[in-house]
């Protein structure tokens, strides 16, 4: 059956299934990530941030707790592609056959910008608000005793959702190439969009200016660029309406033509049958 003829309940089918095999994939990426938890918290623990802290238990349960936030987020790191791929497959059966095959190549790009997000909010964020943190403790002569629970929760808090904005481009480029999104937009909105950036960086950075620019910096750039990008997106979209426009009255003009023809033919045995 044609994906565009597809009732209500088989579209909730498809994505029950694919859902399936996402679920199935994080069940699997959940081994690896037994395996891979372990050192990952190791390294952690012996980074530059961490080794100037002492990391209590302050629960029999806490080690416990960390190894398994580790071991989920390094099975959604693993499953992130899949996750993509799938959801790709669900919402693109109706496009063209080269939008699918477009849009099928943003999902190693999303993949390498999710982990660039990670990256950029361990190496350059959470430093900088660790180090705001501890000199607001020296200040007010506070002593802090840090439970690694705590510590890990708090850095996943900060870290995954960097994960996310990341993707930012990418949504863009895939909206833009499916005609959704006009780049005109993101340009006639860019202050609102500036002003809601900053309070993402306001809700995500400690209380101080420079954590401010280091947060909001990046956020702006990654509009602009999305912005260049969604450009080069529906460019292509418009080339491929007008080529399927083409195509249509191609097809119009064909099927008016072969209709005359018919009808000659028609009027022909017609006037065959009428001879004596």
């Amino acid at each position: 059956m044609n994906p565009k003829e597809q009732t209500v309940v088989e579209h909730i089918q498809e994505l029950r299934n694919r859902l399936v095999v996402c679920a199935v994939v994080f069940m699997i990426s959940l081994f690896a990530g037994f395996y891979i938890a372990e050192p990952v918290i190791k390294y952690i623990q012996h980074s530059k941030e961490a080794e100037q802290l002492t990391l209590n238990a302050f629960n029999v349960t806490d080690p416990l707790a960390v190894y398994l936030q580790v071991t989920f987020l390094v099975a959604l790191v693993i499953t992130s592609p899949i996750i993509l791929y799938q959801l790709w497959a669900f919402i693109t059966p109706g496009l063209l056959e080269s939008e699918r095959k477009a849009t099928l190549k943003y999902i190693p790009y999303a993949f390498f910008l999710f982990v660039g997000g990670l990256a950029f909010a361990y190496f350059v964020l959470f430093p900088n608000v660790l180090d705001f943190m501890m000199n607001l403790s020296n200040r007010l002569e506070i002593e802090q005793t840090i439970g690694i629970n705590e510590y890990f929760s708090f850095l996943f808090k900060l870290v995954v959702p960097f994960g996310f904005i990341f993707q930012l481009p990418v949504v863009t480029l895939f909206l833009a190439r499916l005609g959704i999104l006009d780049p005109k937009l993101m340009v006639k909105f860019r202050k609102y969009s500036y002003f809601v950036l900053f309070v993402i960086a306001v809700l995500l950075a400690p209380p101080d200016l420079v954590s401010y620019l280091i947060i909001s910096i990046p956020l702006f750039a990654l509009y602009e660029i999305s912005i260049i990008i969604a450009r080069i997106g529906y460019r292509k979209f418009m080339k491929a309406e007008e080529q399927r426009q083409r195509e249509e009255q191609e097809e119009s003009q064909r099927q008016q033509v072969e209709a005359l023809l018919a009808e000659q033919r028609r009027q022909i045995e017609q006037m065959s049958n009428q001879q004596p």
